[in-house]
């Protein structure tokens, strides 16, 4: 089997990109692949044909070595958009060889370890805040929606839903300091009126769940160490899950961790065992977020194991599509120290068409998938109806 073609797609999922890889064989077999870079997707893509010329003719099945071909092309910039580039061919790659071999990507891996994963609700409200006509949901409009979303979710099921710092509202909107939020957002700082809205928001979304759901906060990049200590502090009073925070200073992250009772979460920006041995060596974290779209499977596998040697559990990021849910929750059918799976609950109303259809979450559960590779394909057709326009920002 020899690979002939590679094949991209860039998908419009409302308030930001998803990207995919095809990888082709000579043999009729195709392999999928999630990447993600929400703000520079056309870079991933790109990327990806420049990869093209090592990769066309060889063999996909000798999938550590492929790796290590565009590993080594692209050494002298690791991490980044080459790692995206590079996670999103090689999980193509372990799709076909599932594919070839007619059996599910984990048990590759030695697995299953287990025979399904809680899932929590991730950006529950922040999708609602930003585009709650095109997801066809209620906005979060006061207080009230915010309780009646809390209880939504308990109703539905999960165990545990993740949040963001968002103002209810006629204007409803999120906090997005971190990431271009105007004057003095650079600085990092929390405001007493912030950590009064937080009490009050996240103190909704308690009386909806009546206790029964375990609540996340993600403070992304938006706060120094300082700042996300007093946020973690006004998060004691609840029944938190976790706080979770972004940050490259493994120690400034240990200092959080070291200044509250709630668990840190961290991890979903880093790449590979390089990245993430010195926050597991200064005990930075509770929990370990692994992104697959970005890391790719191998070595997502390998930052799980060294947390596992670390008595740390993983908690795989994914804020993309069903595809990348796959790619999660092979991992977790791999691996013995799983916190929690991440999915997005609330989401576009083509996302179900371009894997094929729903999936099931009764009970806050997803069952681990018997299909050959990563049990879902990819609509081609649906995925090009629905293109991104390049040039388009990102929807905070």
């Amino acid at each position: 089997m020899r690979i002939t073609a590679i094949d991209t797609f860039v998908v419009d999922a409302g308030w930001r990109p998803w990207q995919y890889v095809a990888v082709r064989t000579d043999e009729g077999l195709t392999g999928y692949g999630e990447m993600s870079d929400g703000r520079n997707p056309y870079g991933i893509i790109g990327t990806v044909s420049d990869f093209l010329p090592i990769l066309e003719g060889q063999d996909p099945l000798a999938v550590e070595m492929r790796y290590w071909d565009m590993y080594r092309m692209a050494r002298q910039s690791p991490g980044g958009i080459a790692a995206k580039a590079i996670a999103g061919i090689e999980l193509a790659l372990w799709d076909i060889k599932g594919k070839a071999l007619g059996v599910p990507v984990y048990s590759l891996f030695g697995g299953p370890t287990r025979q399904s994963q809680q899932v929590y609700w991730s950006h529950c409200g922040s999708s609602r805040v930003r585009n709650h006509e095109l997801i066809e949901v209620p906005p979060i409009d006061s207080f009230e929606a915010v309780t009646e979303l809390g209880a939504e979710v308990r109703e539905k099921g999960f165990k545990a839903l993740k949040t963001n710092i968002n103002y209810p509202g006629p204007n409803a909107h999120g906090y997005v300091g971190g990431f271009g939020g105007g004057v003095g957002s650079t600085d990092q700082n929390v405001t007493r009126q912030t950590l009064d809205h937080l009490e009050k928001y996240i103190g909704a979304f308690e009386e909806g769940t009546k206790g029964e759901v375990q609540i996340a906060l993600d403070l992304n990049f938006h706060f120094k160490p300082l700042a996300a200590r007093q946020i973690c502090n006004v998060m004691e009073q609840f029944n938190t899950m976790w706080v979770e925070v972004d940050m490259y200073e493994p120690k400034g992250l240990a200092e959080v961790k070291a200044g509250t009772m709630v668990p840190i979460t961290s991890g979903e920006n880093l790449f590979g065992i390089r990245d993430y041995r010195p926050y597991f060596e200064n005990r930075s974290m509770d929990n370990v977020m692994i992104d697959v779209p970005w890391n790719g499977f191998a070595r997502s596998r390998d930052v799980a194991m060294l947390a596992e040697s670390y008595e740390l559990n993983i908690a795989p990021h994914n804020y993309y599509s069903h595809l990348s849910t796959m790619h999660s929750i092979n991992l977790c059918a791999t691996v013995p120290n799983v916190r929690i799976m991440e999915a997005d609950i609330d989401d576009v109303p083509w996302k179900d068409e371009i894997t094929g259809g729903a999936l099931d979450y009764t009970g806050g559960e997803l069952q681990i998938p018997t299909k050959p590779g990563w049990g879902v394909d990819l609509d081609e057709d649906v995925a090009r109806k629905h293109a991104w326009n390049p040039g388009r920002g990102p929807g905070f």
